[in-house]
């Protein structure tokens, strides 16, 4: 589940994805809670934990939280965003090398960050910090391409103007295989998640412009990028914004 460079290849964009980047529906708790056992007592550890989006979820939840992030732009946004949150820790450390004790947690989860996993040693990884039978949950957030004209234009607007868009889709287009080899030879569920966000043009060209496989500026597709963002806006936008749909995929089982 991994590509290159997948450690320092947001640090240039920390503000954008603060700003533009979706939460996690809190409903993500319920099939933990109704399928896994679930208590405000669990530990957690949120392993690529970035900014806080998915962490936060689970801290508002009442669980004492490890936060486990290696570049060190998301890990410090991610403390400014959950200072408030005492039973939040934040940890530099990897998927395949969180620094965290040998079964010291009762759930792991992992947000966007999962298809950047080296995921053979992660697997490792999670199976020794997890008490006994553990669980573990693997999340994402994807855009709903299907679901208007709008998600697909933008989803072509990607394929024209992304750097390594390519490489980064045919992971993603893997995404199930993958998961189901990680949790292999245990079952892994899946349960999905209606997630929505609503953007004018420049809270839209700052979604656009936290993805890593965008050009930035100075780069000879950067400028043509955003005219094609202002076309494709200006073509769907009511009353001067636009809906963002997602899926909200939660993958969650044991580890064989």
């Amino acid at each position: 589940m991994t590509i290159s460079n997948s450690t320092e290849r947001f640090s240039s964009r920390v503000a954008n994805y603060v700003r533009y980047r979706p939460g996690y529906p809190p409903e993500i708790l319920d099939p933990l809670r109704r399928k896994c056992g679930l208590t405000a007592d669990w530990v957690v550890a949120d392993v690529g934990c970035g900014t806080g989006l998915l962490a936060k979820v689970f801290l508002e939840s009442g669980n004492r939280l490890f936060g486990i992030e290696p570049n060190k732009e998301m890990r410090e946004a991610g403390e400014r965003f959950l200072h408030s949150y005492s039973k939040f820790m934040s940890l530099a450390g990897t998927a395949e090398n969180t620094g965290l004790p040998d079964q010291s947690v009762d759930l792991v989860t992992a947000g966007q960050a999962a298809h950047w996993f080296d995921g053979e040693r992660a697997r490792w990884e999670f199976r020794r910090i997890l008490r006994g039978t553990g669980w573990t949950a693997l999340l994402w957030n994807e855009r709903a391409t299907g679901s208007s004209a709008f998600m697909q234009g933008y989803e072509d607007l990607l394929e024209t103007y992304g750097t390594d868009y390519d490489e980064v889709r045919r992971v993603d287009q893997n995404r199930a295989a993958a998961v189901t080899s990680f949790f292999g030879p245990n079952r892994v569920c899946l349960e999905t998640f209606i997630n929505r966000q609503v953007f004018d043009f420049a809270a839209l060209e700052g979604r656009l412009l936290s993805s890593s496989y965008t050009p930035q500026e100075g780069h000879p597709k950067y400028e043509p990028m955003l005219s094609a963002l202002r076309r494709l806006f200006e073509a769907h936008q009511e009353n001067g914004e636009v809906a963002f749909n997602y899926e909200t995929h939660v993958y969650y089982g044991q580890l064989g």
